[in-house]
């Protein structure tokens, strides 16, 4: 585990890039990026397409560690290399921006009113992966529909079983048990969930360290006993499908919780702009999204 990336982690301003889009959502992705679908012949071509478009983002003279603390890879993007450079080499040697990567496979059909995270076959190949390309840690996904007690319960056990083998390899989960933001008495839920989240930190072992990416909550500050927990080297926000300006509203009323956006830092971008559109299209979204984090 690499000392500065964690102190950058725990102490440093700024947010959490998640450019992690999966074979799923690509080619939304890059809908919204302005390359409709068709224009690829297949898989290959769809992810040649995608990682050119994070590359040009990470590339870009605004994306930069004044604002960004970290970003959030592909298992493709972590395999494939940015300017000659393995991705998460780029980012961390160039633009000091400490890299993860998202493991998780994709979500199983809802039950109990929630989506459980799919089992991970090769998980052990992969966190070895993570751990010899230079990723400080990894990110995973499940999602809560509804307010069921077993259900949340169920998720949070999920997320903390797969956290430890990830912890078992010097690295740093990223727990994602995203609260829908159309979940019915949705606050309910992240009561429910904060309360399963309190109970499972005591299994961990003196000196282990996790960081919890969340649904904003309803209720402002709902995360604070989180975020002052030693254990807990960060707590980062989801924007859930809400557009960065409601994200970042909503965002900056919560006290030391800062973004780990997606959509909402990407929107806007396009592959027709010229590079100076494109670099202040992202740098006046960068900045928005600093600013929200820095409450």
């Amino acid at each position: 585990m690499n000392d500065e990336q964690v102190k950058r982690m725990g102490h440093d301003v700024g947010f959490i890039a998640a450019l992690d889009q999966s074979g799923g959502s690509t080619p939304r992705a890059l809908e919204a990026y302005g390359i409709p679908a068709g224009s690829w012949a297949d898989d290959a071509e769809m992810f040649d397409l995608v990682h050119a478009m994070r590359s040009r983002v990470i590339e870009d003279a605004a994306f930069t560690s004044e604002h960004i603390l970290a970003a959030i890879l592909f298992q493709k993007t972590m395999e494939r290399e940015i300017d000659g450079l393995p991705s998460a080499t780029y980012l961390w040697e160039r633009k000091r921006i400490v890299p993860f990567l998202k493991i998780d496979r994709g979500l199983e059909d809802a039950a109990g009113g929630v989506r459980l995270m799919k089992p991970i076959p090769d998980l052990d190949e992969l966190l070895e992966a993570a751990s010899a390309a230079g990723v400080l840690g990894t990110k995973e996904r499940s999602v809560i529909l509804e307010p069921h007690a077993v259900g949340v319960k169920e998720i949070v056990e999920q997320q903390f079983e797969l956290g430890r083998e990830v912890l078992s390899h010097d690295l740093v989960p990223i727990f994602e048990p995203e609260v829908d933001i159309h979940a019915p008495d949705r606050s309910v839920a992240e009561t429910l969930l904060l309360t399963e989240i309190n109970a499972h930190l005591d299994q961990l072992e003196d000196g282990q360290k996790v960081i919890f990416k969340l649904t904003i909550p309803e209720r402002p500050d709902l995360y604070a006993s989180l975020i002052a927990d030693p254990r807990v080297l960060r707590v980062v926000a989801l924007s859930g499908g809400y557009s960065r300006d409601e994200a970042c509203q909503r965002l900056a009323r919560n006290h030391g919780l800062i973004a780990s956006f997606s959509r909402a830092l990407l929107a806007g971008l396009s592959a027709q702009q010229s590079d100076a559109e494109f670099s202040a299209t992202l740098k006046a979204s960068i900045e928005q999204i600093s600013a929200a984090s820095a409450s």
